[in-house]
């Protein structure tokens, strides 16, 4: 079975419900996902618009999931370090957690869930970027899966 990530909120290449953009609630939409491979220690979850006018923009950047987590849950809270054990960092609107799409009017603009399986746990403090991440997990992602949601503000 592949390595999926799914909601229930929106499917694959649909629009993002208002709930879970800076229009609307602006918490975390519910995310759930199949088993990653065998030999994974932690996930890593990360959410970007690339279409962004600044260049590619970070929306969340979550690291330590469990390996065997299958879900997260909506609303994630905008916490360091989460009871379970997950780590979240700095996203480029400057603040720990999820911060939803709230892209200037025109155009949907494309926003990227990826979860990456690593053979190890992340070793970073909390608050840390996306790019310090990306340069950390390097060499040891053993599987990624994404899903794409859209919104736009008119």
């Amino acid at each position: 079975m592949p390595f999926e990530l799914k909601s229930r909120a929106f499917e694959s290449g649909e629009m993002i419900p208002v709930r879970y953009t800076c229009d609307g609630e602006d918490v975390s939409p519910p995310l759930e996902w199949s088993a990653p491979p065998e030999d994974t220690e932690s996930l890593v979850l990360l959410c970007d618009d690339p279409d962004a006018p600044v260049g590619t923009w970070s929306h969340w950047v979550l690291y330590n999931i469990p390996a065997e987590f299958r879900l997260l849950r909506e609303h994630v809270p905008p916490e360091e370090v989460l009871p379970w054990g997950g780590v979240q960092g700095r996203n480029d609107f400057g603040r720990i957690g999820y911060g939803g799409p709230c892209p200037p009017r025109g155009p949907a603009h494309r926003y990227f869930f990826r979860l990456i399986a690593l053979d190890k746990p992340v070793t970073l403090s909390p608050g840390a970027t996306r790019q310090e991440v990306l340069r950390h997990i390097r060499g040891h992602i053993l599987a990624e899966t994404e899903l794409m949601g859209r919104y736009a503000r008119r």
